[in-house]
């Protein structure tokens, strides 16, 4: 066993996501198998609202469940890449001595420990607060009972967890399809650059640096991305949905946006801080001040994050934009909605507050790294 329960400990970030994920599918889906028998008893005037409810129960699940799916993928394909990169030379040894990449491979479907933790506390949580959210989604005089549904236990639980396990082996499969020797001396693929040199001498040794950083992590970017868009979309729907639905669902929203936030953020600045731990320590020895250090690793994110927010902002405003002059169209009760700029100039600010305050932390660590630390964890 190449891989331990300890080592699983680090995919925080995946039970997070899958937490996530299944408790909203779990009460969303649950009340769409819970009310949709009742359809018969609704009245005429109280269709609409009956419709529009199921739709929404749909959707949210198919949007939620979706990308959170798509989210918990990457991060899965991005912890697996880590750990045989952290572990090549354990890795590469038991290759050279006649480990074959699937032996080694099928270590890896331990990872589903993580996505089945995550589950499993995401249909338990869910289930407990479904009563609760019943209370929000039910039509006034409609009585919906909670009842057990084991094929959202398989549904929600279990198949994540076959699929993720097997997953997880894929991927380290894939990973370990290089020489034994390229995975000990931490060697990829070289890919030859069509750069003209004349190009290159334009610009600055610290502007190169940010540009080959961002370059050479692809997913911490998509991670810094993903957090400024979780961050923009859910912050902004959350206080959006005040004066449409209950302020506890617009809460809810709020508080597993800013989890999702967070997470992504910090895991991808911690992974972003150690890959060029060498590089920053060798900065500092030639000379460069702590400014410099800091735009050469963390300059050239600031566009994605920019981006991300964008992005969640245009994004919770086509969804909202979407379930009230859609789904809800025919329900008279539900008010019209536009775009509140005063909530996305609030979040902006927020946002600007928070991830310079995030990004000061690791400023600090950036600072503390030396040469003497890299060269004894070689």
């Amino acid at each position: 066993m190449t891989i331990s329960l300890k080592d699983c400990v680090k995919l925080t970030g995946i039970v997070i996501v899958c937490f996530c994920a299944v408790f909203v599918c779990t009460f969303f889906l649950s009340f769409y198998l819970d009310v949709l028998p009742l359809r018969d008893s609704v009245t005429a005037e109280t269709l609409p609202l009956y419709d529009a409810q199921i739709a929404t129960a749909q959707m949210c699940c198919a949007v939620t469940g979706g990308v959170l799916t798509l989210i918990s993928v990457i991060m899965l394909i991005f912890y697996v890449k880590l750990y045989v990169d952290t572990h090549a030379k354990e890795l590469g040894t038991l290759k050279a001595l006649g480990y074959s990449n699937r032996r080694l491979a099928m270590d890896f479907v331990i990872f589903g420990v993580s996505v089945f933790i995550g589950c499993a506390l995401g249909f338990g949580c869910g289930y407990a607060s479904a009563p609760f959210i019943y209370e929000q989604l039910t039509i006034e005089g409609m009585s919906v009972n909670v009842n057990f549904h084991v094929e959202l236990l398989f549904a929600l639980v279990i198949a994540p967890t076959v699929v993720f396990s097997a997953l997880a082996a894929l991927i380290a499969s894939v990973a370990l399809r290089r020489p034994a020797l390229n995975i000990i001396r931490g060697i990829k693929k070289i890919k030859i650059s069509k750069t003209k040199v004349h190009n290159n001498k334009k610009r600055t040794f610290v502007v190169e640096m940010a540009l080959k950083t961002v370059s050479a992590n692809k997913l911490l970017t998509f991670f810094v991305a993903f957090s400024c868009f979780c961050f923009s979309a859910m912050v902004q729907m959350g206080a959006s949905m005040e004066n449409l639905v209950s302020g506890t669902m617009g809460w809810m929203i709020l508080v597993i946006g800013l989890v999702l936030a967070l997470t992504s953020a910090f895991m991808a600045l911690t992974s972003l801080l150690k890959n060029n731990a060498k590089t920053i320590a060798l900065m500092k020895t030639m000379g460069y001040a702590l400014y410099e250090r800091t735009t050469a690793v963390f300059i050239g994110f600031i566009p994605f994050a920019l981006l991300g927010f964008a992005l969640g902002t245009a994004y919770q405003y086509g969804l909202l934009s979407l379930m009230i002059n859609l789904i809800f169209k025919n329900v008279n009760e539900v008010p019209d909605y536009t775009f509140n700029v005063n909530v996305m100039f609030i979040t902006l600010a927020a946002f600007i507050a928070v991830y310079t305050a995030i990004s000061a932390i690791y400023v600090a660590k950036l600072n503390k790294v030396s040469v003497k630390e890299i060269m004894l964890e070689n």
